[in-house]
């Protein structure tokens, strides 16, 4: 994943338009990716494409079949996801956010002739409308700590959090991190039941996954799958901007079901579901568990988390890659490595800019370690402390450079 996020409107498409562009910077895999807070207007429900170059494993994922969950083995319970429902479902939470929004008049109706023809038919002022938004989420603290996405509660004015057993309550929004899309609501209330949080490194394709959340509206419904596959990249499944590498599963999950949680076979929280690719089946993702734990704790804390952060646009170097860029005369770069992490442009004024980072060098280890692609980077930048030394291996016009970089908190606003 990048270290810089693509610039986006909240509540509209991520895209990156590339009229003309050099095949190498052409869209190899186009998906859409609708983010689960709601059908609504606000709340998301809404999409993001990405025009990236994806490796050819990554381009199968939406055009292999997923398999269906297998039977159960005679020596299980065969009522299992049943038991698992009952003991954990009342931990289950749906999330009403709304925010007040004023509608603008067109520059149009401020002209004295235009209001003439018209007369009182044309509003003399701005109006205030109301939009509503639904979503998951699941409790984590007997006190009221529910855990969500941040694309649920993202602007809301108001957030309503109603229970299982019909109870509701106001809930305020303790912090929120775009970058993952993780959030944290509370609300007054003691003695809550809770949901155990598993440990998704521990995921293995193939293992059962079960979702519960409020999609469409539906509230408590309950679907049944497997794991399909773990460490999903951003760019893969179409989110550019965020920090997270997803776990993937055929458990249906549809609009509504944002934030609520993904679960194994013990009833522990695994992930939290977040997202599906628009038009394929099957295809769902969560964020890991322990991502969310680690973002949530800090938003807990701190109301915020930060980030480490380099400032670099990188891509995974391949032969071909090195040929479409070395044949475009408009490239700008000259690259003489086949293999490592290409640096496609550094940001002015970023921690990497100032370390002496160009774009074209080829990163090939990182703390010792061998690097082949720029999720492993972005990982182990997002594990680093921020004012402490990342040590990198480059190669610049067929020279070994060793540089150290001082990772500094990603902005806020990331401009690009």
């Amino acid at each position: 994943m990048q270290n810089q996020p693509q610039d986006k409107d909240k509540f509209n498409t991520y895209s990156q338009k590339t009229p003309n562009a050099a095949p190498w910077k052409k869209t190899a895999f186009n998906l859409s990716l609708v983010l689960l807070g709601s059908g609504m207007t606000f709340a998301g429900g809404y999409l993001a494409s990405h025009q990236q170059d994806i490796s050819q494993s990554a381009s199968k994922l939406a055009v292999s079949p997923v398999n269906a969950a297998p039977p159960l083995p005679a020596s299980t319970d065969p009522n299992f996801i049943t038991g698992v429902v009952q003991n954990v479902g009342t931990a289950v939470v749906r999330i009403e956010a709304s925010r007040t929004v004023k509608t603008q008049l067109p520059e149009e109706f401020n002209d004295p002739a235009f209001r003439r023809f018209f007369g009182s038919q044309l509003p003399t002022s701005p109006e205030n409308r109301v939009q509503r938004g639904t979503g998951s989420g699941f409790i984590i603290g007997a006190d009221g700590r529910i855990l969500t996405n941040a694309h649920v509660v993202d602007g809301a004015d108001k957030v309503k959090v109603i229970l299982k057993d019909g109870r509701s309550f106001q809930g305020k929004v303790m912090g929120k991190d775009e970058l993952t899309d993780v959030a944290v609501v509370k609300i007054q209330a003691e003695n809550l039941p809770t949901l155990k949080l598993g440990n998704s490194d521990q995921l293995q394709p193939g293992q059962w996954a079960i979702a519960i959340g409020n999609p469409l509206g539906l509230d408590n419904t309950v679907t049944t799958g497997i794991i399909s596959a773990t460490g999903r990249t951003s760019n893969q499944i179409g989110a550019p901007d965020r920090r997270v590498q997803y776990i993937q599963t055929d458990a249906a999950i549809n609009p509504g079901n944002s934030g609520g949680p993904l679960l194994n076979a013990r009833g522990e929280v695994i992930g939290m579901n977040t997202a599906i690719i628009q038009g394929a089946q099957g295809l769902g993702f969560a964020i890991p568990i322990n991502t969310a734990q680690r973002i949530s704790n800090q938003l807990i804390s701190t109301g915020k988390v930060q980030h480490p952060y380099l400032g670099i646009q990188m891509q995974a170097l391949t032969p071909e890659l090195k040929q479409n860029i070395n044949s475009d005369p408009n490239s700008g770069l000259t690259v003489n490595e086949d293999k490592g992490v290409l640096v496609v442009k550094v940001v002015p004024n970023s921690p990497a800019a100032t370390s002496g980072i160009r774009a074209g060098d080829v990163i090939q280890k990182l703390n010792g370690q061998s690097v082949a692609d720029s999720a492993s980077i972005q990982q182990a930048v997002e594990n680093s402390q921020i004012g402490t030394d990342v040590r990198l291996e480059l190669r610049r016009n067929g020279q070994k450079i060793n540089l150290s970089v001082r990772p500094g908190a990603f902005p806020e606003q990331q401009a690009q």
